[in-house]
């Protein structure tokens, strides 16, 4: 079987405010973060792989995730069939968990796969006055993890849409009218988004050998 033309974007243009310093920047066993999230692609074959961000080989990024991304989208060949974007502050993906989207991607109608993982904390609703209003039913919930693939045409199209802000690419894929499947994610996937978190990756880079 032929296999599918899949580009990529790496968006690496955060301001880590949470952070509190350009966390694609941080090194992550003497690499920085945003290395690891490409070479995650580059190493599944996906080609071109566009960073967004300033890093080096980079694309200028925009103010928001979005215009990031529609950055990157400019760099992307119109030949790729799929479009892999994933965050930079996700270093530890696993080329397995791409080959698993990808594979996933070429043997559905969706318009995009993303990796899940189950919630399992307690969820609560809560007011304006930070009063508990509501326990979520949290079986058909999931966490939300990049990379995230989709037909080309399709995030093209949710981009070109609206210039609504959104989290992921999924939601203004969704929100374009999209269907959009899961797959299972990985914990150690995590996103950097706090120094202990950081500490968190350097233990299982450790744990693992890498």
């Amino acid at each position: 079987m032929r296999e599918p033309r899949v580009a990529a974007i790496v968006v690496a243009a955060g301001t880590g405010t949470r952070f509190g310093a350009t966390k694609q920047h941080a090194e992550l066993a003497g690499r920085p973060v945003w290395q690891w999230a490409r070479d995650a692609l580059v190493g599944s074959g996906l080609d071109p792989v566009v960073v967004v961000g300033p890093v080096v080989g980079g694309v200028p990024g925009g103010e928001r995730r979005r215009d990031s991304v529609a950055a990157g989208l400019a760099h992307v060949p119109e030949g790729a069939e799929f479009i892999a974007v994933h965050d930079a502050a996700r270093p530890l993906a696993s080329t397995g968990l791409v080959r698993r989207l990808i594979d996933a991607m070429t043997a559905t109608s969706a318009d995009g796969v993303i990796p899940g993982v189950g919630v399992a904390d307690t969820i609560k609703r809560i007011n304006e006055s930070r009063m508990v209003i509501e326990t979520v039913d949290r079986s058909h919930l999931i966490a939300a993890q990049t990379p995230q693939i989709f037909r080309a045409a399709s995030l093209r199209a949710a981009h070109a849409a609206d210039q609504l802000d959104a989290t992921d690419d999924a939601a203004l894929v969704e929100r374009w009218g999209g269907t959009v499947a899961v797959v299972a994610g990985e914990a150690t996937n995590l996103k950097i988004t706090y120094p202990a978190d950081l500490a968190m990756a350097e233990t299982l880079v450790r744990d693992a050998g890498l």
